[in-house]
């Protein structure tokens, strides 16, 4: 019964910690992403910048859901074909599946097959590349608004760390470009990671005691 009560205690402490977590990021903030201004809202065209086939869907799905409901004009660009297993061709198809699941019409989402942006863990990806095929994009787009990865590339990969400095590099190197630039972070993920840990070294501790 000690130890029922035990490990009740600890995940009621880490739902306690998740439940803070998730009310903060449900509150009204004073963040400026792509909100209507003087009660119109301005459609954009925005570009979304990924790996890999399986981004989309793994790490912004809810970013892609938030600007097709509003009305943006979505295209993605996906600098590889994920083959790095050989299943280049499948994941392809599995993107083009997942954008029209995510409301994003096939003919915006281009997927490269580059000798020079190849798929794996150890492929240097050539950031003033990456810079260059972005621009090409937006130039032909139109983009307003390009979104991808933060620097540590949300989940670690060295591929999404690549586009990361690759979009810096366009900025930075390019003064002509207006473009807004949004990077995704991990900081919500991190967080309850660390809740998760502290509440199992909590309960460690309280198991060892015992």
């Amino acid at each position: 019964m000690a130890w029922f009560m035990i490990i009740v205690s600890g995940m009621l402490v880490w739902l306690a910690s998740l439940c803070k977590i998730l009310h903060a990021s449900w509150s009204p903030s004073k963040a400026t992403f792509l909100n209507s201004t003087g009660g119109a809202l301005h459609r954009k065209n925005v570009l979304l910048v990924i790996s890999h086939p399986d981004d989309e869907s793994m790490f912004f799905s809810p970013t892609i859901n938030y600007l097709t409901s509003r009305g943006h004009n979505l295209h993605i660009l996906c600098l590889s074909t994920g083959n790095a297993d050989g299943m280049g061709n499948i994941r392809k198809e599995e993107l083009y599946l997942a954008s029209a699941i995510l409301k994003v019409p096939l003919q915006q989402v281009k997927i490269l097959d580059h000798t020079d942006l190849q798929d794996g863990f150890g492929k240097v990806w050539n950031c003033n590349l990456v810079a260059r095929i972005i621009e090409e994009e937006i130039h032909t787009r139109e983009i307003e608004v390009v979104i991808t990865f933060d620097n540590y590339g949300v989940s670690g990969h060295c591929n999404h760390c690549d586009v990361n400095r690759g979009v810096r590099r366009l900025l930075h190197d390019t003064s002509q470009i207006n473009v807004e630039a949004w990077e995704l972070v991990r900081i919500l993920s991190i967080v309850l990671l660390t809740c998760f840990t502290c509440a199992c070294q909590w309960l460690r501790c309280m198991l060892t005691c015992c």
